[in-house]
């Protein structure tokens, strides 16, 4: 039985998309890459984020130019995520699983001194039992912040479902041994986020039906 649910932040509880694939064609608009929509970017988009950034270069990384993409990536998207908001159905989704008794909390590989008064911005934080954030260098996979989270909130893995937009979300999910339950708003296509072989919903109250 599920006790408690993880959250993931962007491009699940928080609907940013727009604000990445912005970011993401200011970034390579350098090197003359064709600009993605949406779709394409899901395309392309995998976890850790320079994985991708080599799919969408057709090579690998020069050393240094992961950090250098990285920093021009969170300058054009720290300001055009000032346009984005929240899921269409993000409230309604935590509001209800307060009210059956559900525990939640918040990880997120976003840098937590800005995950923290985003949040609450929104009004959210007092869902929460626990909001977590990047403490360290990003773009790397989410399956240990996953184990530590979990070993600080003192929660049995077996109760918990992780609700996420990418499969970077399910491998942490499968790493802890907890369930994932996998949300189409985000930045993975259906189609990869289908051939992890878990539920795969395209609404937050689809996630909570099977979490219940």
């Amino acid at each position: 039985m599920t006790k408690h649910i993880v959250w993931d932040w962007n491009g699940t509880l928080f609907h940013d998309i727009d604000a990445v694939v912005g970011a993401t064609n200011a970034v390579f608009e350098p090197y003359g890459l064709e600009t993605y929509d949406a779709e394409g970017f899901r395309a392309v988009y995998t976890r850790p984020i320079w994985a991708a950034y080599e799919r969408m270069l057709g090579r690998p990384l020069y050393e240094g130019e992961w950090e250098r993409l990285d920093l021009a990536f969170h300058e054009s998207y720290h300001r055009l995520m000032l346009e984005c908001g929240l899921a269409a159905d993000a409230l309604a989704s935590l509001e209800s699983w307060k009210d059956v008794g559900g525990r939640q909390s918040l990880l997120s590989m976003w840098a937590h001194e800005r995950l923290v008064p985003k949040v609450a911005e929104f009004g959210i934080d007092h869902y929460f039992t626990r909001v977590d954030g990047l403490r360290s260098a990003s773009g790397g996979p989410k399956a240990e912040s996953m184990v530590a989270h979990l070993a600080t909130l003192g929660v049995d893995p077996a109760d918990v479902v992780v609700i996420g937009d990418s499969l970077d979300d399910a491998h942490a999910a499968q790493h802890v041994g907890a369930r994932a339950v996998l949300y189409s708003g985000g930045m993975t296509s259906r189609a990869d986020l289908l051939a992890f072989g878990g539920p795969v919903v395209d609404t937050l109250a689809d996630a909570l039906d099977y979490a219940a």
